[in-house]
């Protein structure tokens, strides 16, 4: 629901591990669930572990 709030803003898209490691590497991500954060191709925030809905929008919005 938190894409729909956004929708137009920022891009959410989903990342599955277990189906193929490759993005985890390459950001050096041990926990689950992960978010990053990327502005110009650049990791620019990241967050790990379950958050609810309000601190994600929080998060969210330093990078708006």
């Amino acid at each position: 629901s938190i894409a729909d709030d956004y929708d137009g803003q920022v891009l959410i898209t989903k990342y599955n591990v277990d189906e193929s490691s490759s993005v985890a590497s390459e950001n050096g991500i041990r926990g689950i669930p992960t978010l990053l954060v990327y502005k110009n191709g650049q990791v620019v925030g990241q967050k790990v572990g379950a958050m609810s809905k309000s601190e994600l929008d929080a998060f969210i919005k330093q990078f708006c």
